[in-house]
């Protein structure tokens, strides 16, 4: 598995994790490399995951009104946690990381709800993550 992938992962799980248990970016991540201290994890891996959740973490809120904003006939807090996550780590790299391409960003973000989630939150992510590019592209 390619390095930014994993660390998009890690990511998702240590958000999870951070909305869960209420607990800080920095908590979340403590608790996450402590849980997988027995494994050998890249540092390339580590630095990205933990630019992504506290990029997330930090720009929280303008992420979660540019999300509710695109997802018509849903609210924030009724949507499960974990695409709302999911939504969050691609949002944060379309607003924030003109280092990645959209494409990257939104297929990576896609990826991680089949994975994770289902078919159906797939095309959801994928939906809203089109209408944040295409609003910037504007």
């Amino acid at each position: 598995m390619r390095k930014r992938t994993l660390a998009r992962e890690f990511a998702l799980q240590v958000l999870y994790q951070a909305e869960i248990t209420h607990d800080s970016a920095d908590a979340a991540l403590g608790n996450f490399w402590q849980a997988h201290s027995d494994e050998e994890i890249e540092e390339q891996t580590k630095g990205f995951t933990v630019e992504l959740v506290k990029g997330v973490m930090d720009s929280l809120e303008a992420i979660d009104a540019k999300i509710a904003a695109h997802a018509t006939n849903w609210q924030l807090k009724r949507m499960a946690v974990v695409d709302k996550n999911i939504l969050r780590i691609g949002c944060f790299e379309l607003m924030f990381r003109e280092d990645i391409p959209f494409k990257v960003s939104i297929n990576e973000a896609v990826e991680l709800a089949k994975k994770y989630s289902s078919i159906e939150a797939s095309k959801f992510v994928n939906g809203i993550l089109d209408k944040v590019r295409q609003e910037k592209a504007e």
